[in-house]
């Protein structure tokens, strides 16, 4: 018997210490720390969801039910770890002489949520109850000063996205960016915008690792996402550097390399697969050569100088795109970002949509 409730005892501590490094992974880290606890809380709301966001669902029943998936996700996890501290705690109050399970179960509980409505009587009981108590109280108080770092981060991140609408068309779309700043602003403004979306990428890499949640919370508007967001600006400032007759612009080869470690950062978290060192054509992309040179003969027809060799543009902009089509499409399908040309259109066979203008 003794030994029974020696081993309850260092079960109950593990059980508290793996919450606990789940809690700190989550909350404290900040950096990257993939958790294998909030892992499964997030698995298990997303088949949960699964009725409402499958792929033969509507795109706006889908949209609905995704707007929910991670705020729910995110609140599961307080019960999930206090449910844990719960049980760690009542498998060593029983330990430490509890008759029964039951009242073990109670004394864990009166501490864990500061009821005090089980009293103890004597000092190892006491101190175990004090510690209980301060974990509630510290598990509480850190998800709530969470949740404003948290929208914060969310909120610039969508600053971006809409002010990204009026520049790209809705969905948006690299040719409709790049037509726009042509009539409005001049194509050598696309230089500054290269270089406010190189900051936004790297905001996004810190935020959408360190706080991976961040990833699912969809726009306020159903037809933006920050996926398609990104697909579209990395897409214009490749088709700048490879087609587009304009002097060399060193921010738009800085964009894209910023874009495409954001990208494959993100994709580490989620354990998607790619090629760290892709090449083209041995590494294939999602777009053909049919769509480019639509866009090529659309952007000429414009008068926007465009290099006269077809062939060589091709290849220079497959070989941007090829660092990161993979990750976009996978994060595209992962995040079921609305249909946007040449990134969400094509995860998971979708058929192609065209820009709306």
């Amino acid at each position: 018997m003794i030994i029974t409730r020696v081993l309850a005892f260092i079960l109950g501590i593990a059980v508290v210490a793996v919450t606990l490094t789940s809690v700190t992974r989550v909350l404290l880290v900040p950096r990257s720390t993939p958790d294998s606890l909030v892992r499964v809380v997030f698995l298990i709301l997303r088949f949960l969801f699964r009725p409402w966001t499958h792929d033969s669902r509507p795109y706006a029943v889908r949209d609905r039910a995704m707007a929910y998936y991670a705020p729910v996700s995110l609140l599961a996890l307080l019960p999930v770890w206090l449910s844990l501290v719960l049980i760690g705690y009542t498998g060593m109050f029983w330990a430490l002489g509890f008759p029964t399970w039951q009242e073990a179960l109670r004394a864990s509980g009166s501490s864990l949520f500061t009821l005090g409505f089980a009293p103890v009587d004597d000092m190892p009981k006491t101190l175990l109850m004090f510690s209980e108590a301060a974990i509630g109280l510290i598990l509480v108080a850190l998800l709530i000063a969470y949740l404003p770092t948290m929208y914060a981060a969310f909120s610039k991140r969508e600053a971006a996205v809409t002010l990204l609408e009026v520049r790209a068309g809705s969905p948006p779309s690299a040719a409709e960016m790049i037509e726009r700043f042509h009539r409005n602003h001049g194509l050598e403004r696309l230089s500054e915008m290269w270089q406010t979306w190189e900051a936004w990428f790297a905001e996004i890499e810190e935020s959408h690792t360190s706080l991976p949640a961040l990833v699912f919370f969809r726009s306020p508007q159903p037809d933006r996402s920050w996926v398609s967001a990104a697909g579209a600006v990395l897409d214009a400032a490749a088709l700048t550097a490879s087609t587009l007759d304009l002097p060399r612009d060193a921010n738009a080869a800085l964009c894209i390399r910023a874009g495409f470690i954001a990208l494959r950062r993100v994709a580490d978290f989620f354990q998607f697969p790619y090629n760290p060192n892709p090449h083209y054509p041995q590494d294939p992309i999602s777009v053909t050569r049919q769509e480019f040179d639509a866009i090529y003969d659309r952007l000429a027809g414009q008068g926007i100088p465009i290099k006269p060799d077809r062939d060589l543009a091709w290849r220079d902009w497959a070989g941007w795109r090829v660092n990161y089509d993979a990750v976009l499409l996978a994060l595209a399908d992962l995040t079921m970002a609305p249909p946007a040309p040449w990134s969400s259109d094509r995860s998971q066979g979708r058929g192609k949509v065209k820009p709306k203008t």
